[in-house]
């Protein structure tokens, strides 16, 4: 009996100590084929790195660079692993722990991040530039909308790209508060610049209210003035943009 006993705990003490040296280029073999591209791999599943990583969007690929990450075997149980992610590419950078609960169910928790507005440029047609700064204390996702969130995307150092080339603007918060399974409130403030903006939206499962208000100094570049009227009513204060509909 106890030889049986000791072989048992043998075999288990080898099941675990190939667990917890499983390589982590297997996950190659179990990443959603076209969906994530990862290559370079280091360490195993458990803590590993991958030296290049990309995830496929409806607009295109989105590069992450490098990536480490830690995954915690204990949410393993509960059927909701649970991940501590870091990457780097360039200037670009993020930060955070991913919660996943399904295909469509993701929870986001003490996320940090930074991209360049030259990256936003080839998921939308927008002629800015500067940087975007991401710090998210939660972000739930539920059949792939936001359920709860709470916090707050900088516009630094905000540009528009005019004909005539950049054109500075200024810096600019986005303040994000959703209580759980209610509507997304959002609301816009000026830090610095001569472009001031203020107002705010909402997003209520699929549909989205945007109203937003800018103007400043007399002396704003007549191209932006020009650009601005292309999608925003003009008013004596400035110009007030007003958008709704679902996506």
């Amino acid at each position: 009996m106890y030889r049986i006993l000791g072989a048992i705990g043998l075999l288990a003490l080898f099941i675990v100590t190939l667990l917890a040296n499983t390589p982590a280029r297997l996950l190659a073999h179990v990443l959603p084929a076209g969906q994530v591209i990862m290559e370079g791999f280091g360490g195993t599943v458990w803590n590993g790195r991958a030296g290049r990583c990309l995830i496929r969007l409806p607009a295109g690929y989105l590069h992450l660079g490098a990536v480490q990450w830690s995954l915690d075997p204990l949410s393993l149980l509960t059927l909701a692993p649970k991940v501590a992610v870091q990457s780097k590419w360039g200037q670009q950078t993020a930060a955070g722990s991913l919660v996943l609960k399904g295909q469509q169910d993701l929870r986001v928790e003490d996320f940090e991040g930074r991209v360049g507005a030259d990256l936003l440029r080839q998921f939308a047609p927008l002629a800015v530039g500067g940087s975007f700064h991401f710090q998210l204390a939660l972000l739930e996702l539920r059949g792939g909308l936001p359920h709860e969130t709470r916090g707050r995307v900088v516009w630094q150092k905000g540009s528009w790209l005019s004909p005539r080339g950049p054109v500075a603007l200024g810096s600019y918060a986005l303040d994000v508060q959703q209580p759980a399974g209610e509507a997304l409130v959002g609301e816009v403030v000026t830090l610095n610049g001569p472009l001031q903006a203020r107002g705010g939206l909402k997003l209520e499962g699929r549909r989205y209210e945007l109203d937003v208000f800018a103007g400043g100094d007399a002396a704003l570049n007549a191209d932006l003035k020009n650009a601005l009227a292309l999608l925003a009513t003009p008013t004596p204060e400035g110009y007030r943009i007003a958008l709704d509909g679902e996506f």
